[in-house]
């Protein structure tokens, strides 16, 4: 099971959001799956996004029946040769679990990066891993379902944590 994950910030509440699919081109999720924590979000702390994120993502997939074999970011897996990223973290918290990130915008940092070119568009997505080569993600990315330069599943994701 491959699972896209987001989360979303709300004055009194945190929502993680996780879609899964079976393969990376299925055009229907298998799962959908909201958590809710009736918690206010931690404040962010520039340089250290994933201790923000990371618990609300841990507790929404260990509520999930099966584990994932691939978990999907909207976000950097590492942010520098020896800096890590929301992603590597999130790979070392599941056991190692490959963990593929997606980002919209360049950070100068992730030199690891590769670049995607989606749906026609002109600007590409970055792709980061961890527990897969960097190359296999990229082309897994560039395969997944959906005509725009997000993948739809990414997308959906990113709408239920929104509530959308």
């Amino acid at each position: 099971m491959i699972l896209c994950v987001d989360v979303d910030y709300r004055v009194t509440e945190v929502v993680a959001a996780c879609v899964a699919i079976h393969g990376w081109a299925d055009a229907s999720a298998a799962v959908e799956h909201v958590a809710r924590f009736a918690e206010p979000p931690a404040a962010y702390e520039p340089g250290e996004f994933y201790k923000r994120e990371l618990p609300y993502l841990t507790r929404a997939i260990a509520a999930l029946a099966t584990v994932p074999s691939v978990v999907v970011i909207d976000g950097y897996v590492w942010l520098g040769p020896d800096r890590a990223g929301l992603g590597a973290h999130l790979h070392a918290a599941l056991g190692q679990v490959p963990v593929v990130g997606v980002a919209k915008h360049h950070f100068a940092g992730a030199t690891t990066a590769r670049e995607v070119l989606r749906g026609g568009s002109k600007q590409p997505l970055y792709v980061t891993a961890a527990g897969l080569s960097v190359d296999a993600a990229a082309a897994a990315i560039a395969s997944m379902h959906g005509p725009h330069r997000l993948p739809t599943w990414i997308k959906r994701a990113d709408q239920l944590a929104r509530g959308r």
